[in-house]
């Protein structure tokens, strides 16, 4: 058999090989299909799991089911309505579908059909029926031939049946229009036109904007009359931001086709002279093609400065996928983030108000982080017309986003009132707290409450005058019994500042606390000096006296001992209260 089986044609061995195990694959699927229609579902399930075992050739198991349309209507109903075999059945189904991908893409086949366009007319009626079927996945073949069939007859039958193709081809031709060669492009042109989709007139409205041979520009300006004749008083820059944004809004037009996991991304390489696809995912495409049409809006007029903005908006959305970032990025991409840091202000407020009408919580708190960074309070309060994004901002749903905005403008230090600059302290005074919440686990809360401490410190040293600090007195002084003594520091050099005699007082109460460790105390009989100091004395004479017999007492610290005393003595208490405490230690 092994030399019978040497002299036989290669094709041959293959039918040999293959032929039973097409064999047992149609036995299996009609023997599936027989216990299904009969009601034996586990006989059925029986078969179907051998069919799934035998890792089938989708394609194969495709063609059977095009024998037979009945059959596949039966799966789907066996899908959708039994549910002892729903999952068997929706295996069969992706392995049908992905038997159908992988047919609309095989390059060999396509070109198949395109040599078929030179043949007869019902061959080439065909031809052009499959031709559509594989959409966008024929663009780049139906391109390289009329490339290399310029001046020969096949080059009309090849433009005919590019310009008969649908929608879905419109994204590869889009592209395309980047070619040099002058003959493909005019056809490239002439098929948008006649395709007839919208989308299509910001790329040739590009082309008749910028194309310097005259034959062009002049088809450019049919084909984008025979699909609007309004378009052509509307500028390419614009056209591209109202593609970009129907993009971003998720335009149900522009969505890609539905029948697979993954869309295409087309570029043109320039080094192989062609049209290029990557895959990307179903699940952040729109964003994408709306970041590349913003590109594009820039292009056309690098005076667009709103689609920076949506631009932005559009690669944090692309973020908050979680998703890895598509392979033409290439390696060590700068996040979303560092592009807003770059930009200016004006276009971070623009993405800023826009996400927060959209209500989209991560990408506002990725602009008001970037605002934070790189804005003064010119800036932070700058007006979309009567709106300021950032002030709206202070009372959104999310409590990040409310944080971080009353961060950013405290920050910046604000001289001017303005109408809900109240909510700034609210907010402040919230985060100090360090409460994990809805939406805020405990690392969060904890961050939030030391940049709120840092922004009321600030605050509180230059004296600001449009934020009332004082407002944030009750959580300043619950900050005074927490653990963590670092905010605890802070809490007290904050109160020190605030007139309330209250407010000294927790500072003395805190500082008198021997639970405390030793360096906490004299850190906080420092904030108690420096209230004295700004504020005068508003402590009892009990809580003095405490201090007095500390600043005398040779059984505490040396350290604590000197600052209780320095605090003493910035009470600037009356001259009977001192003259006790240096007759107390006199030697007569």
């Amino acid at each position: 058999m092994g030399n019978l089986r040497n002299m036989l044609p290669a094709a041959l061995v293959l039918f040999i090989t293959i032929a039973p195990s097409m064999a047992e694959l149609e036995s299996d699927w009609n023997d599936f299909l027989h216990y299904t229609a009969i009601g034996k579902f586990e006989l059925a399930k029986g078969y179907a799991d051998t069919i799934l075992g035998s890792d089938p050739d989708p394609v194969a198991l495709l063609a059977l089911t095009e024998e037979n349309p009945r059959a596949y209507s039966l799966l789907l109903n066996i899908y959708n309505n039994n549910d002892q075999l729903k999952d068997t059945a929706g295996e069969l189904i992706d392995l049908i579908e992905k038997g159908r991908y992988m047919r609309r893409i095989d390059p060999e086949i396509i070109r198949q059909e395109i040599a078929r366009l030179s043949t007869t007319i019902r061959g080439r009626m065909k031809a052009e029926g499959r031709l559509k079927n594989a959409g966008e996945y024929a663009v780049p073949f139906l391109l390289d031939e009329l490339g290399k069939n310029v001046d020969q007859d096949p080059f009309a039958f090849i433009a005919g049946a590019m310009a008969k193709m649908d929608n879905d081809a419109c994204r590869p031709l889009q592209t395309a229009l980047q070619m040099s060669d002058p003959a493909v492009k005019a056809e490239v042109v002439r098929a948008l036109g006649k395709i007839g989709y919208e989308q299509s007139l910001p790329y040739l409205k590009y082309v008749y904007e910028t194309e310097e041979l005259g034959d062009i520009r002049e088809l450019a300006g049919r084909s984008i009359e025979s699909i609007s004749a309004s378009a052509m008083k509307v500028p390419a820059a614009e056209l591209f931001y109202g593609l970009a944004e129907r993009y971003f809004y998720h335009n149900e037009s522009l969505r890609p086709s539905s029948d697979y996991d993954i869309a295409n991304i087309w570029f043109w390489n320039e080094d192989q002279g062609r049209i290029v696809r990557e895959e990307v995912s179903k699940e952040y495409f729109m964003e994408l093609m709306a970041m590349r049409c913003c590109e594009w809006a820039l292009k056309a007029d690098p005076e667009t400065g709103k689609a920076i903005s949506l631009w932005l908006n559009s690669f944090f959305r692309v973020e908050k996928t979680g998703l890895e970032l598509p392979k033409y990025f290439g390696d060590n991409h700068p996040d979303a983030s560092t592009y807003a840091r770059t930009c200016g202000p004006e276009y971070l407020h623009q993405a800023l108000s826009r996400s927060l009408k959209d209500n989209d919580a991560y990408t506002a708190l990725g602009l008001i982080e970037a605002l934070v960074t790189n804005a003064g309070e010119a800036s932070l309060l700058y007006r979309i017309g009567t709106e300021q994004p950032l002030v709206t901002a202070l009372s959104f749903d999310d409590i990040k986003v409310r944080y971080s905005s009353a961060i950013a403008i405290g920050n910046a230090k604000p001289g001017k009132n303005f109408e809900g600059s109240s909510l700034i302290i609210e907010n402040l005074s919230q985060a100090l707290l360090g409460e994990p919440v809805e939406g805020l686990d405990a690392d969060a809360a904890n961050e939030y409450a030391y940049r709120a401490m840092a922004v009321l410190t600030g605050l509180a040293v230059s004296e600001n005058e449009l934020i009332d600090i004082s407002k944030a007195q009750q959580p300043l002084e619950r900050i005074l019994s927490r653990e963590d003594d670092v905010l605890r520091v802070q809490a007290a050099n904050v109160l020190a500042y605030l007139e309330a005699g209250s407010a000294q007082q927790a500072i003395a109460a805190a500082a008198l606390d021997e639970n405390l460790a030793l360096e906490v105390r004299v850190e906080l009989f420092s904030a108690l000096s420096d209230s004295a100091k700004m504020n005068g004395c508003s402590l009892d004479d009990k809580t003095i006296d405490t201090i007095y017999q500390m600043s005398g007492s040779n059984e505490i610290e040396p350290a604590l001992r000197s600052a209780a005393a320095a605090a003493f003595g910035s009470l600037n208490l009356p001259s009977s209260k001192v003259k006790d405490l240096l007759l107390d230690q006199a030697v007569s």
